[in-house]
């Protein structure tokens, strides 16, 4: 199954230039998601001890792993989505910045962890996200997404590989 096939592609949206995927008409048709979760689960070992999911799509993705392998789930959150005590890294988008946040009561420390998301487009979210996990003393061991962005080149900033179920060169 070509998962891109049930990616609705929007050109010139949010901007000129901007070729947007949907994957709202993925997660809707049950057999596709369900395809999309079998390999995006082949992806991860055994000996992650934690996922941590991205705000807030890669919390559908995140959330249905979890349950499928029996690990937790960590919440990654945009800025002010959380109760205090929060831990922050703020990053670098394309148009200004952003912040990343997790709740520094629900965040382990030392353990072996996998970031899931839907998309990776150029990384900065993904980035700032391994780096908020390395501050707390883990170990991320690699981003597994449903949708990976190439012509953007996220692996430029990253050398924990990158796993995904489909890719647009």
């Amino acid at each position: 199954m070509d998962i891109r096939n049930f990616i609705r592609e929007i050109d010139d949206y949010p901007e000129k230039g901007v070729s947007f995927k949907d994957i709202t008409t993925l997660i809707s048709n049950v057999a596709a998601f369900k395809y999309t979760l079998d390999i995006m689960s082949e992806f991860i070992s055994n000996d992650i001890d934690y996922i941590a999911s991205i705000d807030s799509r890669g919390f559908i993705f995140g959330s249905a792993i979890s349950d499928r392998l029996g690990k937790p789930n960590i919440l990654l959150r945009k800025k002010g989505k959380l109760p205090p005590p929060v831990i922050s890294k703020e990053y670098q988008l394309e148009y200004g910045k952003d912040t990343i946040e997790v709740g520094e009561l629900s965040v382990p420390r030392d353990k072996k962890i996998i970031i899931i998301d839907d998309l990776i487009a150029s990384g900065g979210t993904a980035r700032a996200s391994l780096d908020l996990l390395e501050m707390c003393g883990n170990s991320v061991l690699g981003i597994v997404v449903a949708v990976k962005l190439k012509y953007l080149n996220p692996e430029k900033l990253f050398t924990a590989p990158i796993y995904s179920a489909c890719t647009y060169i």
